[in-house]
């Protein structure tokens, strides 16, 4: 029976590998120690002397020369978290071990989260919420300024795994899709219903803005003080991808002269903001804890997806979330 270890951060397995996942990668290899943390490694690295696979996640060991000389035998990790930047180094890939990620597991609650924003604002829900609290009363209708989700134009900055899992549920309304990216081509973007537009035409045209984006050396601060100005009235932006694709001084910058646009802001740099950050105190902006991508239980699909890939590794299957070193240079 194949070999394998649990090494990752001890406060997060038993979310990602919930009892019934763990049990049966039990059944299919021989787990032969206890899970593992990655300063428990560091102390000893004698145990990976056997390994020949490791399911691992947050908080899991960096893959660097001295880990891969110390395992020998291993042939493949199952990673059960989102991006691998964290713990790939240019060492393992001369390795050609296999390594699977849960990216797509994980996009799923942000997908959801992103929708979920996506809707509340399209009635500008946020800004009435915040509004009838401070106020005490209710606005007189009619609510013109309510875009809502009839004909209304959302606009993905990057047709990533979540922002093509964002795009897939905006179909069931009836809603217009803008997209920047520029890895896809038209005939793509025809697939996938959306059209293709730079980024200053989706500041200017969508409703919605939601961002997507790797953090890449070319996407740090690519969103500047300019497209905020282009926003539309009573427009939102949403972010849960990385907060330092942002120039934040620059946004806030527009937000304070334009109260009618909001920002709903998951990720912040740094985050969390320092104490005396404005976005605190912004009326126009939104903040949620970094709570979009997997929490609780949800955690268990990125786990229950290393579970099948792994079943496919061991029948000889095509892996379904198989990195390669291509793929991992554009990642997030």
């Amino acid at each position: 029976m194949i070999k394998g270890l649990f090494i990752m951060d001890e406060n997060f397995i038993d979310l990602v590998y919930p009892s019934t996942v763990k049990k049966e990668i039990e059944k299919l290899a021989n787990i032969y120690s206890v899970p593992l943390s990655s300063k428990d490694i560091i102390e000893d690295k004698s145990i990976l002397q056997e390994a020949e696979v490791i399911f691992t996640g947050w908080g899991g060991p960096k893959l660097d020369k001295e880990f891969l000389e110390a395992a020998p035998n291993l042939k493949a990790i199952f990673y059960a978290a989102g991006s691998i930047k964290p713990i790939a180094t240019e060492a393992f890939w001369d390795r050609n071990i296999v390594l699977t990620n849960a990216v797509s597991a994980n996009a799923i609650p942000v997908a959801e989260y992103t929708l979920s924003q996506i809707l509340f604002s399209l009635k500008r829900g946020w800004q009435f919420a915040l509004d009838v609290k401070k106020h005490r009363k209710y606005p007189e209708k009619p609510f013109y300024h309510i875009p809502g989700s009839f004909g209304s134009t959302v606009g993905l900055i990057s047709l990533s795994t979540v922002g093509r899992k964002v795009n897939e549920y905006l179909r069931h309304f009836d809603i217009n899709v803008l997209a920047y990216d520029p890895f896809v081509d038209k005939k793509e973007a025809a697939k996938l219903n959306v059209e293709l537009c730079s980024l200053d035409d989706i500041f200017e045209r969508a409703d919605i803005v939601s961002l997507h984006a790797p953090l890449l050396d070319e996407t740090t601060r690519l969103i500047r003080k300019k497209h905020f100005e282009l926003m539309k009235p009573y427009a939102s932006f949403i972010n849960t991808s990385r907060g330092a694709i942002v120039k934040e001084t620059e946004m806030l910058d527009v937000l304070k002269q334009r109260g009618d646009i909001t920002a709903i802001l998951d990720v912040t740099d740094p985050e969390p903001p320092s104490v005396d950050s404005l976005l605190y105190s912004l009326p126009n902006v939104v903040l949620t804890p970094h709570i979009a991508g997997s929490e609780g239980q949800e955690c268990g699909r990125m786990g229950a997806y290393m579970l099948d890939e792994f079943k496919r590794y061991l029948s000889g299957e095509q892996l379904i979330w198989q990195v390669s070193k291509k793929e991992f240079d554009v990642m997030a």
